[in-house]
């Protein structure tokens, strides 16, 4: 008599190991809500290096280099709500639809990543119910608990770019990433040039539905007004230029929120 194989899907992530999402819940009331979705580059021991070496996994291939502490400073200034992601991108990118190819990437830049190369269905899901699924219910819980309570929500998905990509310098120090609705990201974009910022519009990355989940489904499909931010690296690398930055934002995020609140 044969049987059906049932397999079972053990946990990626040792007791030991850090949660997947890092909260910071503000005051209850702010109406900012800030996500951090490659804040770290901590990497689950189950998956050892991924087949790179410490060089490899300090660049941005691995994670957003200076935003987290950005955001906390932010956070901290304006009463936000904070969520923090501190695995690297390259276990799963928590700004990606978990079905699309780029979740996991194979290729990162120019680089190899021999760690996620050929990846089975459930290997694939692991990362997925250790990582994605949590950090994105953790959300969904705010998300709920402000609708609940009618508190309005202003959604800013802070994030870093390099000053060079492949063969191409990046001259913006800031950009605003927006699709279908624009609103705050324009008025950001504003606020922060009057700041002194050359900031780009919609540079050097844009938003859509298969490259980006956060805007899309937590701006877009809940109606909540948002923007995607992208600060330089360069600019945020130590704690003077986060200190910077961070005085920065808290000035133009509330001229550019509003007429929203």
């Amino acid at each position: 008599m044969t049987g059906k194989v049932v397999v079972v899907m053990t946990s990626l992530l040792e007791p030991d190991e850090p949660e997947p999402f890092e909260v910071h819940p503000g005051d209850g009331v702010s109406p900012y809500l800030l996500t951090v979705d490659h804040g770290g580059r901590y990497l689950p021991r189950a998956l050892g290096r991924l087949g790179l070496d410490e060089r490899e996994l300090e660049r941005h291939i691995a994670w957003d280099i200076g935003i987290a502490e950005v955001s906390r400073r932010v956070a901290a200034r304006l009463s936000a709500f904070l969520i923090v992601q501190p695995y690297s991108r390259l276990v799963i990118d928590c700004n990606r639809p978990p079905d699309v190819d780029s979740s996991i990437a194979e290729l990162s830049e120019r680089t190899l990543i021999p760690g996620n190369q050929g990846l089975s269905a459930e290997q694939r899901a692991q990362r997925r119910a250790a990582i994605f699924d949590p950090y994105h219910a953790r959300i969904e819980a705010e998300l709920a608990r402000r609708q609940r309570e009618g508190q309005a929500t202003i959604l800013i998905a802070m994030h870093s770019f390099t000053a060079r990509y492949k063969d191409e310098d990046r001259e913006w120090q800031a950009g605003v990433l927006y699709n279908r609705d624009p609103r705050l990201a324009l008025r950001l974009r504003d606020a922060m040039q009057t700041e002194g910022l050359h900031v780009g519009d919609n540079q050097p990355y844009f938003v859509s539905d298969e490259s980006d989940y956060g805007i899309p489904v937590y701006g877009e499909q809940r109606g909540n007004v948002h923007v995607e931010l992208e600060i330089r690296q360069d600019l945020i690398a130590d704690a003077e230029g986060q200190a910077r930055m961070s005085d920065i934002l808290c000035r133009a995020i509330p001229v550019a929120a509003a007429p929203y609140l």
